[in-house]
């Protein structure tokens, strides 16, 4: 799949657009760039020690509409939603700096800001595979929520990971374009997100006093990469397909065997500790 990029006679539209970065130096541009369609650019930066910083503000010289805010990161759900609070637009759109709106998305946003009975859309996403590129149309990809009605939807700020949009009233998805997410990720950056995401997901599941879910633990890991390879058919990518899949459905079996310790640590932590037959032997 080849994505196509937009030249400056694209329309602008009543959206502000927002990004949350830290680092982004090799995904930041292509990001803001792919956004020339958006009246406002709301860019939030965590502590950039790389050259992102310059490309936002040289972007901004170059006469994209963008309004940088430089603040410490307090997690996923707050800094969106600052983000969020941000905008100015009739029409919210969030990205991460390492996706890009495609054309054939940009041509049906006009349609779709226009329904009054809808106030936010789901946008359908394709990844970038190393050694294949990005998958094809015929693989099922989420539609997440991502533009919403200024003013009709917020974040969770409880949640630690998987932030996602509470929406007042009807929401819809975009079937027409596509979200492309650049970033391909190597097996170890793959598991070091994974690792990062389930002892979040883990915390916030135990915060919730959610139980241990053994059965799974011993079957979301497998559904999950089924669900994936064969559902969403990440097949047809090839073994860059089959990788991928393995890899992401790590995250569902960490994520249960990460919440599984977090009870039995805190069981073991009421219990005496087995080291005081050694420490403190005239107690036994």
């Amino acid at each position: 799949m080849k994505a196509d990029a937009l030249t400056m006679t694209d329309p602008v539209l009543n959206i502000s657009a927002y990004v949350v970065c830290r680092d982004e130096e090799n995904m930041i541009e292509a990001c803001i760039r792919s956004l020339e369609f958006c009246n406002e650019i709301v860019i939030v930066d965590s502590g950039s020690t790389d050259r992102t910083l310059k490309i936002v503000t040289a972007l901004k010289a170059e006469g994209f509409p963008i309004r940088l805010f430089e603040r410490e990161w307090p997690g996923y759900a707050r800094q969106k939603q600052f983000a969020l609070e941000q905008c100015t637009s009739e029409w919210c759109l969030c990205l991460d700096a390492d996706e890009r709106a495609d054309r054939a998305l940009v041509e049906a946003l006009p349609a779709h800001l226009a329904r009054t009975d809808v106030n936010a859309w789901r946008i359908r996403f394709v990844p970038y595979l190393f050694g294949y590129g990005y998958a094809p149309p015929a693989v099922r990809n989420d539609a997440i929520l991502r533009l919403s009605r200024k003013g009709k939807a917020a974040y969770d700020v409880t949640r630690l990971v998987h932030e996602a949009l509470q929406v007042q009233g009807e929401t819809g998805t975009i079937e027409q374009g596509r979200l492309l997410h650049r970033r391909a990720l190597t097996v170890g950056e793959q598991m070091r997100k994974a690792v990062n995401y389930s002892e979040l997901k883990a915390q916030q599941l135990f915060n919730a006093r959610k139980g241990p879910r053994r059965s799974r633990l011993l079957l979301n890991g497998w559904l999950y990469f089924l669900r994936l390879y064969f559902g969403r058919r990440m097949f047809l990518c090839g073994w860059a397909g089959y990788i991928q899949a393995r890899t992401v459905a790590v995250y569902s079996f960490m994520t249960e065997a990460a919440l599984l310790q977090m009870y039995a640590a805190e069981q073991d932590r009421s219990e005496p500790d087995p080291d005081d037959v050694f420490l403190h032997p005239a107690r036994n």
